[in-house]
Parts: structure tokens; C-alpha cells; sequence
């Protein structure tokens, strides 16, 4: 009953299941479902569904931006952006020209920091990082509680890695 454009949300992380590329198709031709956020960790999802409709697709996972954007995907719903907007900015982008090569690069480059960020349930990873750089503070919303110390470790390390700065 919306009349405000809508993304699907098809994270089974989350919801435990998983949305099929033939229910999407079908969501796809309400008028005011323009996108779909797909997190199910599968390129050939993405390939079904973009053979099945034309819905915008949105990576739900950083770690597969560049190949689901390789088979037709738009961009990334990204949690990676919170720390490196710029450089995520400029692997969609290059993406879209068509730079694979250029996206690749980037991919590669940050593809550790991507998957580090999901060590514990999402945004706890990305809001300790965040915490540890100074930029929000230590203490989380319930249920939400600040990164286990070996989330905290990794993080540091990740800060150590990238020479990330606030």
C-alpha cells in the first residue's frame, strides 16, 4: 500500500530465508518496487533475478559488490561506506563505467576490511571501528552491545592495516 518507492530487503542472515528470484519478479511489477537489496552471499542469485526482470539489484554484501556488479548489479548497500565512502565510492563508480579492472583493484584492496566487518552480527563490527577511531561513541543502543574483545582486536588491527584516521 505504499506510494513511496520501495527496495526489498532479501537478507536471510536476518530473516533466516531466503526471498526466491521468481518472488522478486513478481514484487517487481508493483510499480513502487524500483529496487531489491540482495544479501544472500550468491552472483547467481543476482543472475536469476536480472533474468527474470529488470529491478534494480543492490549488493547487500561488500565482498561481492564488484561480482554481482560484473553480472548487472547497480551498486552496494554498503557497510564498508561508514569507514571509506570515498574509496567504495569509486569502486561502484568505476564499475559502472565499466573499469573492471579499476573496481577490481579497489575490491582487492579493501576486500579484508569487508569481510572483518561481519565477524560479529552487523553494525556491531562497523559502530566498534567507528568507536575506536573516535568518531561515535563506545557505548551502543540495546540490544546492541559494543564489539567482544576479540572484535576489538580485529578491528585495531584493521586500523593498523588500512591506516584508517578519523
Amino acid at each position: 500500500a505504499s506510494r513511496v518507492p520501495v527496495m526489498v530487503y532479501n537478507v536471510p542472515g536476518r530473516t533466516g530465508t531466503k526471498i526466491s528470484p521468481a518472488t522478486i519478479a513478481e514484487l517487481a511489477k508493483h510499480p513502487n518496487i524500483k529496487a531489491v537489496k540482495e544479501a544472500c552471499g550468491s552472483v547467481d542469485q543476482v543472475s536469476e533475478i536480472l533474468g527474470l526482470c529488470d529491478i534494480e539489484v543492490l549488493s547487500g554484501d561488500d565482498s561481492l559488490t564488484v561480482p554481482m556488479m560484473a553480472v548487472g548489479a547497480k551498486g552496494v548497500v554498503s557497510v564498508c561506506s561508514n569507514v571509506i565512502p570515498r574509496e567504495i565510492s569509486d569502486c561502484v563508480r568505476s564499475a559502472l563505467k565499466g573499469d573492471f579492472a579499476a573496481a577490481r583493484r579497489a575490491h582487492l584492496a579493501w576486500f579484508d576490511l569487508g569481510k572483518s566487518l561481519f565477524v560479529e552480527s552487523n553494525p556491531i563490527p562497523v559502530k566498534t571501528l567507528l568507536g575506536e577511531l573516535g568518531l561515535i561513541e563506545k557505548e551502543l543502543r540495546l540490544p546492541l552491545e559494543y564489539g567482544q574483545p576479540a572484535t576489538v582486536n580485529i578491528v585495531k588491527d584493521l586500523i593498523a592495516k588500512y591506516r584508517l584516521r578519523p
